[in-house]
């Protein structure tokens, strides 16, 4: 039996995106239950993980998610004999026992799909039987295949990416999942999928030729790994900044952003590219300020301000599953979290242009014959070069990310 016939989705980590991913699915309904391995026991009852469940500080409360401001509690039904509660009619079982993933009991629990969102298990390449836990390891516990909520991360630069892993942004590569092949599949990063969705349509319009280089900057909301409180560094990291306080720091970081993005956009490996992050005390929703220098043609329609809004303007209209959004109000961070699939959301009202020609010496060009510069009544020649800087926000936890993870996870589902 292939997991499209399955109805029951494993969760391994009930951390930010875990718990959001529960949120995700009872709202959706795509899976009769939900089996939820935490590896550890928390509090001081299962009521208290209901309790964790409910709240959010962030989101609210999951009934109002659910079903708007007047509705009552959705949680019930809680058993701790058989470890399950009830939530908005969807049966969730808590596994608190294993934190490796080759002894979670996936299989007694008809598990074949599993979604880690540990943070923890990054690395397709380790073997099912590491010692420490591995991908594989949900594999070799009764799952037929795994989306990981991150991007992956190989230790040994000696190994190449298996055969049966692949990376895929929805809207973008989706299509490159092969339910014959692949078993392992990362939905790379928020930020990265916001990349994504703000680099396509460029692409689309200009082709990757006329892009001559390309950087961003993510100004990112804090995650659970930072410091609430200055803290003394573990031993052996040699980021000293992540250590610092979220709460009273402008942080500054790095991110694998440019990276993932080559393997979702293949074009992207031949584009000079640059990505940064900066971390905020803010506890969610994120922008990317990307910065995109232009080739500009000598005829044809200048590369100006207006031009580059219309193509995400057109761009989010044709997009059938609504993951790019164009706007031309003034936002804020705030105004953008929550809001459904939402992958970027261009800020159009900040779109801004500038064009300058390039002096070339043609002498120094290598590959040109010495003797064709020498006939030449001019050597030098002026190049136009159009840099443009587009914002696009994101909300880093449920609106985008979650949602586009819970979207990969259902297709996976119904594919096989």
């Amino acid at each position: 039996m292939g997991i499209e016939n399955s109805k029951v989705l494993g969760i391994n980590g009930l951390g930010r995106i875990g718990k959001l991913t529960v949120w995700h699915h009872v709202s959706r309904k795509a899976f009769d239950s939900l089996v939820m391995n935490i590896g550890r026991h928390a509090g001081n009852s299962l009521a208290d993980i209901a309790h964790y469940l409910e709240r959010d500080s962030t989101y609210g409360r999951l009934q109002q998610y659910l079903h708007g401001c007047r509705s009552e509690g959705v949680i019930g039904d809680i058993n701790e004999e058989t470890e399950t509660i009830v939530i908005d009619r969807i049966p969730v079982r808590f596994l608190r026992t294993a934190r490796n993933p080759a002894e979670i009991d996936w299989k007694t629990h008809d598990v074949r799909l599993v979604v880690d969102t540990t943070g923890q298990f990054l690395d397709p390449a380790l073997s099912d039987d590491h010692g420490k836990g591995s991908l594989r390891g949900h594999l070799l516990a009764g799952a037929e295949k795994v989306i990981v909520s991150a991007p992956f991360k190989i230790n040994d630069t000696g190994h190449a990416m298996p055969d049966d892993a692949v990376t895929t942004v929805m809207g973008i590569n989706e299509t490159d999942f092969d339910p014959r092949k692949h078993r392992i599949i990362s939905n790379a990063s928020c930020t990265t999928t916001c990349l994504a969705h703000m680099i396509k349509p460029l692409l689309n319009h200009f082709g990757p030729s006329k892009i001559l280089s390309a950087s961003m900057a993510t100004v990112h909301a804090a995650t659970g790994s930072q410091a609430v409180l200055d803290r003394l560094p573990k031993n052996g990291k040699t980021d000293l900044r992540k250590n610092r306080s979220i709460m009273n720091n402008i942080i500054l970081t790095t991110t694998g952003a440019a990276k993932a993005l080559r393997l979702v956009i293949p074009e992207m490996e031949h584009i000079g590219f640059i990505a940064e992050s900066v971390r905020i005390p803010t506890s969610s929703g994120s922008l990317i300020i990307l910065v995109v220098n232009l080739h500009e043609e000598l005829t044809g329609e200048p590369i100006r301000r207006e031009m580059i809004n219309g193509v995400y303007y057109r761009a989010a209209k044709e997009d059938s599953n609504g993951y790019l959004h164009y706007s031309d109000k003034q936002n804020v961070s705030g105004d953008i979290i929550g809001l459904p699939k939402a992958a970027a959301i261009i800020e159009g009202h900040e779109t801004h242009t500038r064009t300058a020609e390039v002096s070339l010496n043609l002498e120094h060009v290598p590959g040109i014959d010495a003797k064709v510069v020498a006939s030449l009544p001019n050597r030098t020649v002026q190049v136009p070069v159009t840099q443009a800087v587009i914002y696009g926000w994101y909300d880093n936890e449920m609106g985008s990310y979650v949602n586009m993870l819970g979207d990969r996870t259902v297709s996976v589902a119904g594919m096989g």
